[in-house]
């Protein structure tokens, strides 16, 4: 019998770890407007939020983690007073409840860097979403389980106090390190459980010395060598990591060891507007029973998901585990990466399809980590914007970025890794002039970045970024590697490259002082 009295929950009828069946059933009987799809998916939604709110995220400063913390905008602090209030005001309502869900799960694959979570919560939806996304541990597993590493009081449906300290509306996130606890008021969105643990693997690891990353893996079926693709939601991380010929680590969070790379997750979480089994079967697959679809329409008669409806929202999602891909890498651990990748969804239409950058060039483009805020994925972006999120996911980073820089960088030296910028974007334009690059480009661009075929490509130096744009790429026209070709009005292009080499400058101020002579180099020139 689990003792619940240290975290104040004195519900008798705690449902422990149950199966996605029973989750199913109890979904169906309690969640109000949840059915499941013709494909066997669960259809749940969130209420209304539908995306993050990071700009309610709350850290607790603490004597232990202050001085690591890179404090800001991104983690704005409290103290514990304020949180211990929340943590109360969540505790309370979970206590009103009949009954509760329990999901104990693992964060990591490798056993020496693994996290032991614990998820409370009140919708069965939640639950199998956590259940989805953690790595489950066998009958044996939970029967040792033990005290969690990281506690989630998910109390989505109640709001926090707006009176309360530091509180800006009535969605609160709030993730204390010291003893590890996170507390969800004010959003029923389920992603924020995922990235909440995400969070906390961003501190413990590169602590630790291991490298955290915002990115997709893959590995090769003959070498088990790996590639890592980083990115924001939206940029192509979970489409392209799904490739029938290599196999899937993992869609979103990974860390990379003395020993190779490691997924976090036991699930992946897939954008699934405009998703068809054409474009992306392994994912359209993969959405069947013990997977949650959230936020999609469906047709009544026949519980038909119409993927390209998006009245609810853009960030309809598909969560499922990740052995439903067939090609999964199970255990998710691989060997060093010979390639790393970022994704870069340009709004600007003036990135290239494919570039190869230098060590320098590497590390300016990784701090500066641009792309475009996808619409949907995050409350109130409603089309995508330009943004700049240092390492691929600022939102998310506890250190100071130059810290994960650092480790990527020690990283790619010691490994001999390649690094590319890839641009899932716009070409021939900028957004709602261009168009968004054919999957079909992108796909085979990655197959010749792993095959090696673009290992002695020729390329040409990009007169503003200074990066080196290959030319030749298989099943790639060659006008379109090159962006300016693909421009009718050369002039707008040279204008539109200009005003993003400003706001790259303009973003990079911030960081000047913490790299040296040669990345600052790299940035784009005048």
């Amino acid at each position: 019998m689990l003792d619940l009295n240290p975290y104040g929950i004195q519900v008798e009828d705690v449902r422990r770890n149950l199966s996605p069946a029973t989750l199913y059933q109890e979904a169906i009987l309690l969640d109000k407007g949840t059915v499941i799809a013709n494909s066997g998916a669960l259809i749940s939604y969130s209420g209304s939020k539908t995306g993050r709110s990071p700009t309610d995220k709350r850290v607790v400063r603490h004597k232990d983690s202050e001085d690591d913390i890179w404090w800001g905008s991104v983690n704005i602090d409290i103290d514990d007073n304020v949180f211990q209030v929340n943590r109360e005001r969540a505790i309370d309502y979970l206590n009103t409840r009949n009954h509760l869900y329990i999901v104990d799960a693992y964060a990591g694959w490798d056993p020496e860097y693994r996290a032991k979570v614990r998820v409370i919560c009140t919708r069965p939806y939640h639950a199998l979403f956590m259940h989805t996304m953690l790595i489950r541990p066998t009958r044996e597993e939970l029967k040792t389980f033990g005290e969690p590493d990281f506690v989630i009081y998910n109390a989505g449906k109640f709001p926090a106090n707006r009176h309360t300290t530091g509180m800006t509306s009535k969605t609160s996130i709030d993730v204390n390190l010291h003893p590890g606890e996170m507390v969800i008021l004010g959003t029923e969105y389920a992603g924020e459980m995922k990235k909440g643990v995400f969070t906390m693997m961003n501190y413990f690891m590169p602590k630790k010395g291991v490298l955290s990353m915002h990115c997709s893996a893959t590995a090769d079926r003959e070498t088990g060598t790996s590639s890592v693709l980083f990115g924001l939601s939206g940029t192509g991380k979970t489409t392209l990591s799904a490739d029938p010929k290599r196999l899937l680590v993992g869609d979103d969070e990974h860390c990379w060891t003395d020993n190779g790379i490691f997924n976090i997750e036991g699930g992946c979480y897939a954008k699934a507007i405009d998703l068809t089994p054409d474009a992306e079967p392994e994912i359209f697959q993969a959405l069947r029973f013990g997977a949650v679809l959230e936020n999609v329409v469906y047709n009544k008669d026949d519980h038909s998901v119409d993927f390209s409806d998006d009245s609810i929202t853009q960030n309809t999602r598909g969560a499922y585990p990740i052995e439903f891909i067939q090609n999964a890498s199970i255990p998710c651990v691989a060997g060093h990466p010979a390639d790393v990748i970022f994704l870069t969804c340009d709004a600007f239409g003036v990135m290239p399809p494919v570039s190869r950058l230098s060590a320098s060039h590497a590390m300016y483009h990784f701090i500066s980590g641009y792309t475009a805020k996808v619409a949907g994925t995050e409350m109130g972006v409603n089309e995508p914007e330009a943004t700049f999120s240092p390492c691929f996911g600022g939102p998310f980073l506890m250190w100071h970025p130059g810290k994960y820089a650092e480790l990527l960088a020690q990283r790619i030296e010691k490994h001999n890794a390649r690094v590319w910028l890839v641009n899932t974007g716009w070409s021939g334009g900028g957004y709602g002039v261009g168009s968004r690059m054919k999957l079909s480009y992108t796909r085979a661009v990655m197959d010749a970045i792993h095959s090696g075929d673009l290992e002695n490509a020729p390329t040409v130096t990009d007169s503003v970024f200074g990066f080196d744009i290959v030319t030749k790429c298989p099943q790639v026209p060659d006008q379109m590697l090159q962006p300016r070709e693909t421009w009718a009005d050369k002039s707008a292009y040279d204008e539109a490259a200009q005003k993003l080499a400003g706001l790259f400058r303009q973003n990079f101020k911030s960081y000047e002082d913490g790299v040296g002579a040669d990345v600052l180099a790299a940035g784009p020139k005048a």
